[in-house]
């Protein structure tokens, strides 16, 4: 069905339709609109022919299309959870940029489990999808992803991941981490604590191991909880925190959670029990999720690029569909953000 002016038609308009509307064969017809031949056709005629398919509500049909080109112009983006906000503006970038290229993205769910990544890989390969992009790599998952990387263009994008040959499109999570610690640091604080995220997720590996690397030189001690995330989540956030109120003999007077929610639930823990953010304990979280400075007090935490690292991803897979080899990884840069859940420690603090 196709709409001209106010009337309705009960069908869409054929080729063969827009030829007859302009006096031309519709094998020129077909040309002049096939974005890989359209310039074997002088660009008055383009232009008429153009016209001509919009006014009449011409639609490709894209099964046929598929037959001759090889290609369905669909890709699949997989994440990881798609309740956590911080996927949003990575979802918005990848599609963002390939709808430019006439592409449709097909988004797919994971919550974290392996076994149903590998399964949507292989649906979507029978399926035919053009390309792949990965939100939700884990480090178990790296045999899936290559083996997918081998039959169509396929990009892990926001999780860093070792033993893959695809490309990676995310951001410095190390830097972002001795970005925090580095803050501590120049607030005057001196014992701090860190909330690991699942260790399965590289991201958070090199969000602590920067974090690490600065307290030496920049003389700060550490608690340890010997715990980590079960999953990056409010509650797990509000577990650890419990946890290391509960086994510490001296209260860090700083705390970094690898991300926003868990932030935010080891806030709730550290009011529960009677102490005071940042008063008691400053907290930084990580990501800068929507809505994080109007929390009271407003979080302290890095910024992730997420609709650049989005199109980014769309950009790389769209140069491999385009056949270009050796396509690189890309690394973008972290921003810290300060709030008002740290503070500068006054002369009377340890």
């Amino acid at each position: 069905m196709h709409t001209t002016g106010d009337r309705i038609h009960t069908r869409f308009a054929t080729l063969a339709d827009i030829a007859d509307d302009v006096g031309l064969s519709s094998s020129t017809v077909s040309r002049a609109l096939d974005p890989r031949r359209s310039l074997m056709v002088n660009t008055k005629t383009r232009e008429r022919i153009a016209e001509a398919a919009e006014r009449l509500g011409y639609r490709p049909h894209l099964p046929a299309r598929s037959l001759m080109t090889g290609r369905t112009q669909t890709i699949v983006v997989i994440a990881a959870d798609l309740g956590n906000p911080w996927v949003t503006p990575i979802l918005h970038g990848v599609a963002s940029r390939v709808a430019v290229d006439g592409i449709v993205p097909i988004i797919a769910e994971t919550n974290n489990d392996s076994q149903v990544l590998a399964e949507l890989i292989n649906h979507m390969l029978a399926r035919g999808v053009d390309a792949i992009v990965i939100l939700a790599a884990q480090r178990q998952d790296a045999d899936v992803i290559e083996s997918a990387g081998r039959i169509v263009p396929t990009v892990v994008a926001a999780r860093t991941l070792l033993g893959v040959s695809v490309p990676i499109v995310t951001h410095d999570d190390r830097r972002g981490g001795e970005m925090v610690a580095e803050h501590f640091a120049d607030l005057g604080h001196k014992l701090v604590a860190q909330l690991p995220g699942p260790s399965d997720v590289r991201n958070f590996l090199l969000r602590s191991e920067g974090f690490a690397a600065v307290l030496k030189p920049r003389r700060l001690r550490q608690l340890s909880i010997r715990d980590e995330a079960v999953q990056p989540t409010l509650e797990e956030g509000s577990r650890l925190m419990a946890r290391l109120l509960d086994s510490a003999s001296e209260l860090p007077t700083a705390v970094f959670a690898h991300n926003d929610a868990m932030a935010i639930g080891a806030i709730s823990t550290i009011r529960e029990r009677g102490l005071g953010v940042p008063e008691d304990i400053s907290v930084s979280g990580y990501n800068d999720m929507p809505l994080t400075e109007f929390l009271t007090p407003s979080l302290t935490t890095v910024r992730y690029p997420g609709w650049e690292v989005g199109t980014a991803a769309g950009e790389v897979a769209l140069r491999m569909l385009a056949g270009e080899q050796g396509v690189a990884s890309m690394c973008l840069d972290p921003v810290f953000i300060p709030r008002g859940s740290t503070r500068q420690l006054g002369d009377g603090r340890r």
